[in-house]
């Protein structure tokens, strides 16, 4: 008696045609990839322009969804744009390293006319094969989610705090900005007697 597996299935004869056009497609998704990132280097400032837009859409839509107090909700949209040139630099990053090819796939997909009545059972079957997590891997992500959530409030209170005295900071010596002259001469003075 034979144990049908997987691999031991005969697999179906691919016609010579079917397998010359295979290859085709293959060599022009890639030489569609290649134009991406071609198109990507040449466009690099419209891209950028196109990444300062989403950041300055996201992350206020963003912190209006996490943020309700509206002085730290002011304050953060304040880092944000602090930060956009941080984001636009990575953004950039990962745009030229990722997109080609993730826009290349998704066109594919569009140029493969698949069956979209297909499509439910492929991804009933791809969910069919996912491994339930046990209880105790659950109870683990659980407490880990628990933990992160205590360091994020944690990590948000100190920034406040910082962000706070940096304020306070910045006006004092707004204020009076001899003050910081004034002592720098006291001390010349008292050094000198």
């Amino acid at each position: 008696m034979t144990i049908v597996t997987r691999n031991n299935l005969p697999q179906p004869l691919i016609s010579p045609e079917r397998l010359a056009h295979q290859r085709l497609a293959a060599e022009r998704m890639q030489d569609v990839n290649l134009l991406l990132q071609n198109l990507a280097n040449s466009e690099e400032a419209t891209i950028k322009l196109i990444i300062d837009c989403l950041y300055d859409v996201g992350s206020v839509n963003l912190i209006n969804r996490r943020l309700r107090s509206r002085p730290l909700n002011r304050t953060m949209k304040q880092i944000a744009k602090m930060s956009k040139p941080v984001f636009r630099i990575i953004a950039w990053h990962w745009f030229k390293k990722n997109c080609p090819e993730l826009i290349a796939k998704w066109l594919e997909t569009k140029v493969a006319f698949e069956d979209p009545t297909d499509l439910p059972q492929k991804v009933a079957v791809e969910i069919s094969e996912v491994k339930p997590y046990s209880q105790l891997e659950v109870d683990n992500m659980s407490r880990e989610i628990k933990y992160l959530r205590q360091q994020v409030r944690w990590l948000v209170g100190v920034s406040i705090a910082a962000l706070s005295a940096l304020g306070v900071t910045v006006t004092a010596l707004n204020r009076s900005p001899d003050a910081p002259l004034q002592t720098t001469q006291q001390i010349q003075s008292l050094m000198h007697r």
